[in-house]
């Protein structure tokens, strides 16, 4: 490939051929689609439901008055959707790691960072895709947060896919089998959504269990929902904003480093 290649133009052609990619293979494959949008609804719908009598949320930030639960919830559920595509995304990668195809995307002579930055933007593109058509739901269930508040959330939801997808790229380069992944998946998931504000506020948390109440302060889940609740009502939560964008780095810089052929785990497997 030609220096001119690997310009500008030649990045934008690379980066439009991944994304491409991601999105035939996510047109392709409409039951993760639906698979996405039936776990936030059926917390929507069944389990705020429920709990809506009970667990109500007082004038606390962002909110300007009492809400009920299912509009505390609402942003958690956002969160969710992009924590579970960010790590199936990440699942492609073994897949493609088991059938060669990976070999051909790292073999390229774009910079590796590159490359991984832009399989991780179409993921995160995905995954808003499938936030917007949740929020769109909610709306119709009486979920109406300010008009402005569908725009303000995009940032929020473009660092929040960022920071969860460049975790899960991580656990895709210590994954030898495709079988293996579902297990960390659950190992991952479940931990970082329920020891989090994403159903509960954390003043409640400490009221029963103040070191849950620690773990759910330290778990970068926590603060994706508490950016994607406040950029929903038009605020920034700039202590979350800090720890997500630090994540972000963390994450991505370690999944870069994974994916070295020379220094990271693949390597060491090698």
């Amino acid at each position: 490939m030609s220096l001119t290649d690997l310009s500008w133009r030649g990045r934008a052609r690379a980066f439009h051929g991944i994304v491409w990619r991601e999105a035939l293979r996510f047109l392709r494959q409409r039951e993760r689609f639906l698979s996405a949008l039936v776990r936030p609804l059926v917390w929507l719908f069944i389990f705020a439901a429920g709990f809506r009598a009970v667990l109500g949320i007082s004038i606390t930030a962002p909110y300007q008055t009492y809400v009920l639960y299912e509009v505390y919830v609402t942003p958690g559920l956002v969160a969710m959707i992009q924590l579970f595509n960010g790590l199936q995304s990440s699942l492609s990668m073994v897949y493609d790691r088991e059938t060669g195809a990976m070999r051909t995307l790292l073999v390229s002579p774009f910079p590796r960072w590159y490359v991984l930055t832009a399989k991780l933007l179409a993921g995160v593109f995905v995954s808003i895709l499938q936030v917007y058509a949740f929020l769109l739901i909610a709306w119709f269930w009486g979920i109406e947060p300010p008009l402005w508040g569908y725009v303000t959330v995009l940032p929020a939801l473009l660092l929040s896919g960022m920071m969860l997808g460049s975790l899960g790229l991580f656990l895709s380069s210590a994954i030898r089998q495709l079988e293996n992944f579902a297990g960390v998946m659950n190992f991952v998931i479940f931990p970082m959504f329920f020891a989090s504000s994403a159903l509960y506020p954390i003043w409640r948390l400490q009221e029963s269990s103040v070191l849950l109440a620690n773990i759910a302060r330290a778990n970068p889940f926590t603060h994706s929902v508490e950016l994607i609740r406040f950029a929903l009502y038009l605020q920034v939560n700039w202590n979350s904003l800090a720890v997500v964008v630090g994540c972000t780095v963390l994450f991505l810089g370690a999944s870069i480093w994974a994916y070295d052929p020379s220094k990271g785990l693949i390597a060491r497997k090698r």
